[in-house]
C-alpha cells in the first residue's frame, strides 16, 4: 500500500470491487448499508479521501485554499480570515471557509469534504484533531497550515502563538499590580483548547508567586458581553473579595465592564479587568481595557504566504513553525 492511499486499497481492505467501493462513497443507493459502513470506516481508518474533481481537471486540483475555524460568530476569526484574504488577493487562489463549531468530529467531516476537492492548500485553525484527521491531513500532499497556536506537535507548517505563554506573562503583570485574590472566566470549555492552555499558564504563573486563583467559572458556551456581564456578576457574589479578574476573551472582559458600571464599582479601583485577543471592538470604550495581542490578521497573513510559495520553497523551508510572540497590553484596567 502507498503512502497516500487509492480507492483500490479500500476496496482491498474492504473486501470489495473498486466499482463497489467507489458506488458506497458516492452514496449511490445499490450498496447494502452494511457494506456502506464497512467501506466508509475502511475510507476513515485510512485517511482516504475520494477527489470530486479527478475525471473533470487534469491538473487534480482547483485554485482554492480551505480554511477551517471554529466560528464566524466570534470577533475573533474573521481577523484571521481577513489577513488570509490579503494575501491572496493577488493571486489566482481564493479562500474556501469551512466551521467546525469547536468539535473534532465536526472538523474531521469538514476537512475531508475540503480535500476531497483538492484544494492547493489548507488552513486549519489548531494542533488538535481527531485521529482520521490527522490521517487526512498526513496523506494530503498539499501544505497543511496549522494556526493560532504553538503548543503542541504541528503536522507540517505551524504559524501562531504559545497561549501557555499568554497566559504567564497575563499573570505576572497582574501580580505587578499587587492583586492577590485573582479570578478567572473562561468560556467554550473545555472545547477550546487554546483557552484551555491560557488558563494553565496563567495558573503556572500565579503558582509561581505563590498564589491560586481565588475563584473561576468555566462556561461551556460562547462568549458575548451579556453571558460576561452575568458571570462576573456570579464571581463576585461568590467571592466578593476578588480583586481582579481574568477573562478568556476580550468580550468577556466588555462584559464585565459594563457589570462594574451598572453597579457603579471603579475600573480598577474597585475591580481590575483584563481579557485577551486585542479586539478592534475595546477602541473607544469609556476605560481602555488590558488585554493581550495576538496578531490574528499576522497569522493569517503568513498562513497563506506559505500556501502561495513555490513548492520547491516550501520544502527547503528550515522554519516549519512561526512564532508571534504574545504582547500584554496594560490598558487601564489594571
Amino acid at each position: 500500500m502507498s503512502d497516500k492511499p487509492t480507492l483500490k486499497d479500500v476496496a482491498l481492505v474492504a473486501g470489495v470491487s473498486e466499482m463497489t467501493a467507489s458506488r458506497a462513497l458516492r452514496n449511490v443507493a445499490d450498496v447494502s448499508d452494511a457494506t456502506r459502513e464497512r467501506i466508509t470506516r475502511t475510507a476513515a481508518e485510512l485517511g482516504y479521501v475520494p477527489n470530486r474533481i479527478a475525471g473533470a481537471l487534469a491538473s487534480k486540483s482547483v485554485n482554492l485554499v480551505g480554511v477551517v475555524v471554529p466560528s464566524l460568530s466570534s470577533f475573533v476569526f474573521p481577523e484571521v480570515l481577513s489577513g488570509i484574504s490579503e494575501a491572496l488577493s493577488e493571486s489566482d487562489l481564493q479562500p474556501v471557509i469551512g466551521v467546525s463549531g469547536y468539535g473534532l468530529e465536526e472538523e474531521e467531516k469538514v476537512v475531508r469534504e475540503m480535500l476531497s476537492w483538492r484544494p492547493r492548500g489548507l488552513i486549519v485553525a489548531g494542533l488538535e484533531h481527531s485521529e482520521a484527521t490527522r490521517r487526512m491531513l498526513k496523506a494530503a500532499e498539499i501544505p497543511i497550515v496549522e494556526v493560532m497556536d504553538v503548543d503542541g506537535g504541528p503536522l507540517d507548517y505551524c504559524v501562531g502563538i504559545s497561549h501557555l505563554e499568554a497566559g504567564r506573562l497575563m499573570a505576572e503583570a497582574i501580580v505587578a499590580k499587587g492583586y492577590r485574590n485573582i479570578g478567572f472566566i473562561g468560556t467554550k470549555m473545555p472545547f477550546d483548547f487554546r483557552a484551555g492552555k491560557r488558563l494553565r499558564g496563567f495558573t503556572e504563573g500565579l503558582e509561581k508567586h505563590g498564589i491560586k486563583p481565588r475563584t473561576q467559572e468555566l462556561y461551556e458556551g460562547s462568549s458575548s458581553i451579556a453571558m460576561g456581564r452575568e458571570l462576573t456578576a456570579l464571581i463576585l457574589k461568590r467571592a466578593p473579595d476578588t480583586e481582579c479578574i481574568y477573562y478568556s476573551s476580550d468580550v468577556m472582559s466588555m462584559g464585565g465592564l459594563m457589570h462594574c458600571f451598572a453597579e457603579g464599582l471603579s475600573v480598577p479601583k474597585d475591580l481590575a479587568l483584563a481579557g485577551f485577543n486585542n479586539l478592534e471592538a475595546l477602541n473607544g470604550l469609556p476605560v481602555q481595557l488590558a488585554t493581550t495581542n495576538s496578531f490574528r490578521y499576522e497569522i493569517g497573513q503568513t498562513a497563506a504566504g506559505i500556501i502561495l510559495a513555490k513548492p520547491e520553497d516550501q520544502i527547503r523551508a528550515r522554519q516549519k513553525t512561526t512564532v508571534f510572540n504574545p504582547v500584554v497590553l496594560h490598558g487601564q484596567s489594571l
